[in-house]
């Protein structure tokens, strides 16, 4: 498999597509000021404690206070906040050492929050889920810092190995590396692409997490909430960070400041693809040189048509999303099971790849093809497994029901992507009228009779071809009479990319006139 990566620079922001073989699976969109994104740290003042959700809420900055449950609290919340007013209450000639930090005892899974957030105090926490419709951001205080190899966890000396690693041979020689030049107080994640790396990559990979956790305690110093103090990196940078590997052949970026960061951003951690980063000006649009427009508008509708003729339904509702899933005119054979079968794993594949590309979260519903075969029903379920493997968001399937339809949960990180694939009426505006065609020749007559007081020759009139036929046709034709008014040729001419009541004059040098 093949793995691209385009990034196109927009006045707006920037949008990245990731495609595998040539097919869109992935497609994300930066705002130029973009806040409240997944991983930003910030520093909040906790609000208002609501006991019966064992909850409370916190002012960031956002126009709807932030949401952070009790087991979003992480078991070191004491530490963070002797930590945190440690840090703003911190003079510059202090610069106390974090390797020094008396770390707090852990809190309770069953504790009030009460006990723990009483006083309101200001409080160091991390973007868990951005503002999603009407809610604002979720937060968490298990403050993570993820780097290429390893992810930092502040506050406990833990070293643990990503259970993707399944040679135990490997896990005990990480661990064994990682704890031997991880700093105090910063626990360690060692994650799955670190399999097979030297202990010089590892410290480098953690050294540059130790300068980040610096950099916070300096953000701190004086802050007055509500703070930002770190944002997450680009997500152009995050996405590479997460998915970089062997099969990735190419990143194409149309902007020079982007490519050039990216470019040492891919020097800095895997300086043997750094070829890989190429800039684009060819003139057409990147997004359409690569056929992303296209398949944008193809995908995000609510109809998406497959290849074979079968299609999907996509509908949102507030609690979850419902997917159906249609045979068209696919007819495989004349076993009805077998037609069944076939759709339905088409259609699995194309679903595992609309969760993605759309970003779906919470509870998605998808009603299958019937199939009265049990054997059937599991190789279906075992296809979708298959397809959403490569789903980097958090998942679980459950079995198709004797009703046909199949549960899938994914993690909703941000809101979904949704795009409007419908394009607005040239001929109304999206008005839904336009200007009666009982009176359009008159129009027509009347700018014709200005144009030519204004001394204009040789003028053709560009139309759409039904309106050229109802000009050009007959004895004498409507042109025709026109030309004997006037006593000087007018010329009628057929434009299909106009809309049935547009029309337009041009000179005899081909100049359109503006009327």
């Amino acid at each position: 498999m093949t793995k691209e990566l385009i990034i196109n620079a927009i006045p707006q922001g920037v949008e990245i597509a990731l495609l595998e073989d040539k097919k869109l699976v992935e497609l994300h969109s930066e705002k130029a000021d973009a806040s409240f994104a997944v991983g930003d740290l910030y520093l909040g003042k906790v609000k208002k404690l609501i006991p019966g959700l064992n909850a409370a809420f916190v002012e960031v900055g956002f126009e709807k206070d932030a949401f952070l449950h009790y087991t979003d609290l992480s078991p070191y919340v004491r530490s963070i906040l002797k930590f945190t007013n440690q840090s703003i209450n911190e003079k510059p000639e202090d610069k106390f050492e974090f390797a020094k930090f008396k770390v707090e005892p852990e809190i309770i899974k069953t504790g009030k929050i009460t006990e723990v957030l009483s006083g309101r105090p200001n409080v160091l926490v991390q973007i868990l889920k951005e503002p999603i419709a009407a809610k604002g951001p979720r937060l968490s205080c298990e403050l993570s810092l993820p780097g290429r190899f390893v992810v930092v966890t502040p506050f406990n000396d833990i070293v643990a190995v990503s259970r993707k690693i399944h040679s135990a041979e490997e896990r005990k020689r990480l661990h064994k590396i990682v704890e031997a030049v991880k700093p105090k107080n910063l626990g360690v994640i060692v994650r799955t692409a670190a399999e097979g790396k030297h202990t010089a990559e590892l410290h480098e990979d953690l050294i540059s997490l130790e300068n980040t956790w610096k950099t916070i305690q300096a953000n701190l110093r004086g802050a007055v909430p509500p703070a930002k103090i770190l944002s997450e990196q680009g997500k152009t940078n995050s996405m590479l960070r997460d998915l970089l590997s062997e099969d990735f052949n190419r990143i194409v970026v149309n902007d020079k400041t982007i490519f050039a960061d990216t470019k040492n951003y891919i020097q800095r951690i895997a300086p043997d693809k750094a070829d890989i980063v190429s800039y684009y000006n060819n003139g057409l649009p990147i997004f359409d040189n690569f056929g992303i427009t296209k398949q944008v508008k193809a995908a995000f509708g609510k109809t998406v048509n497959l290849p074979s003729g079968a299609y999907l339904i996509v509908e949102h509702t507030e609690a979850l999303h419902v997917i159906d899933v249609n045979s068209g005119y696919k007819s495989v054979s004349n076993n009805q099971e077998q037609n069944a079968l076939e759709t339905n794993l088409e259609a699995a594949e194309e679903l595992a790849r609309q969760l993605r590309l759309r970003d779906l979260g919470g509870i998605i519903v998808v009603d299958f093809i019937d199939m009265k075969l049990m054997e059937n029903k599991k190789k279906l379920a075992d296809a979708m497994d298959n397809f959403m493997r490569t789903d980097r968001a958090k998942h679980a399937v459950l079995p198709i029901t004797k009703f046909g339809l199949m549960q899938i949960t994914r993690q909703r990180m941000k809101p979904e992507m949704n795009i409007n694939t419908s394009e607005v009426c040239p001929s109304c505006d999206g008005t839904g009228k336009i200007s009666s065609t009982l009176i359009l020749e008159d129009e027509i007559a009347k700018n014709l009779s200005y144009l030519i007081m204004q001394r204009h020759k040789g003028l053709t009139i560009e139309v759409h071809p039904i309106l050229y036929t109802y000009l050009t046709c007959g004895f004498p034709s409507r042109r025709m009479k026109w030309s004997w008014k006037y006593k000087q040729k007018v010329k009628v001419k057929a434009n299909s990319t106009y809309h049935l009541t547009e029309f337009r004059f041009f000179d005899d040098s081909d100049e359109e006139i503006k009327l």
